[in-house]
C-alpha cells in the first residue's frame, strides 16, 4: 500500500460550466480515518465519486492508493453512496448475494451478522424499507467487505440520533485493519472525536487538509475550525 491513500493534483470538476472542484490539488495519507467535511453542494459528493471511479470526465491527475484510478484501485475501494443502488424489489438477501458475487473482498456472514444487529429481515423488499433502514443495508453491504480504501458518503445523515452511536460503532470496528476511512458528513461535532485527519471544503477549494493533532495545537476543536474557515463559504446546490 502507497503512503498516501489519495494523491490529487490541480483537479477540476464542472457541470454545465458550472465549476464544482476548482483545481484543487491535495495528499491523504493512508491508514487514517478522514473526516471529508463541508456545506452542501461544496462538492464532496462530487470528490467521492471521482475518487472511487464513478465520474471521469475531470481534468487533473488522481491517484488512489498509489495506482491510477482503474480496475484495480476500484478493486480495493469500497464506496457507500448517499443514494440507494439497488432495485427496489430486491430482498436484503439478494443485496447480499450480489455483493457476494460482485467482491471478492466480501464477507458474507459478517453482513448476516450485520443484518441481525440491524433488525432487517432477510427477506423484506427494498420497497418495504424506511430510508434508514436502506441507508443500514447499504452500510453493511459496504462495511462486510475487506477493502483498503472506504469511501463513505454520509453515513449518519438518514439516521435519527439514537441510532448514529451503533451506526458509527460497527464502522469503527469492521473496517480492515490499516485501511484509510473517509466519512463525508456535516455532522462534525458528533463524529470529530472519531478522526485522525480531517480535510474541509469550500466553494470547490480545499480550506484545510491538516492531521487532528495539527488542530489541537491549535487549542481550538475540529468544529471551531470548521466553522471559522467556512465562514462565507457556504453554497447552495
Amino acid at each position: 500500500m502507497d503512503e498516501f491513500a489519495f494523491k490529487v493534483r490541480k483537479l477540476v470538476k464542472d457541470y454545465d460550466r458550472h465549476v464544482v472542484l476548482d483545481n484543487i490539488s491535495f495528499d491523504i495519507p493512508a491508514g487514517k480515518i478522514v473526516g471529508l467535511l463541508g456545506p452542501n453542494g461544496c462538492g464532496k459528493t462530487t470528490l467521492m465519486k471521482i475518487l472511487a471511479g464513478l465520474i471521469h470526465d475531470y481534468q487533473g491527475v488522481v491517484r488512489v492508493g498509489g495506482k491510477d484510478i482503474g480496475v484495480e484501485s476500484k478493486a480495493s475501494l469500497a464506496y457507500l453512496p448517499d443514494t440507494g443502488f439497488f432495485p427496489a424489489r430486491f430482498r436484503t438477501i439478494d443485496c447480499i448475494k450480489y455483493f457476494a458475487d460482485f467482491f471478492r473482498d466480501f464477507d458474507r456472514m459478517k453482513a448476516v451478522q450485520f443484518a441481525e444487529e440491524f433488525g432487517l429481515d432477510l427477506n423484506q423488499r427494498i420497497k418495504t424499507m424506511s430510508k434508514g433502514m436502506q441507508e443500514k443495508l447499504q452500510l453493511l453491504l459496504v462495511m462486510s467487505r475487506k477493502a483498503d480504501i472506504y469511501l463513505l458518503d454520509e453515513p449518519l445523515g438518514g439516521v435519527d440520533p439514537a441510532a448514529r452511536d451503533v451506526i458509527l460503532d460497527i464502522i469503527m470496528n469492521n473496517y480492515k485493519e490499516h485501511a484509510t476511512v473517509v466519512i463525508s458528513t456535516h455532522l462534525v461535532n458528533d463524529l470529530e472525536h472519531s478522526f485522525d485527519h480531517v480535510m474541509m471544503l469550500g466553494k470547490g477549494t480545499v480550506l484545510v487538509n491538516t492531521s487532528i493533532e495539527n488542530i489541537r495545537l491549535t487549542g481550538k476543536s475540529v468544529e471551531e475550525v470548521f466553522k471559522e474557515v467556512i465562514g462565507d463559504a457556504w453554497e447552495v446546490d
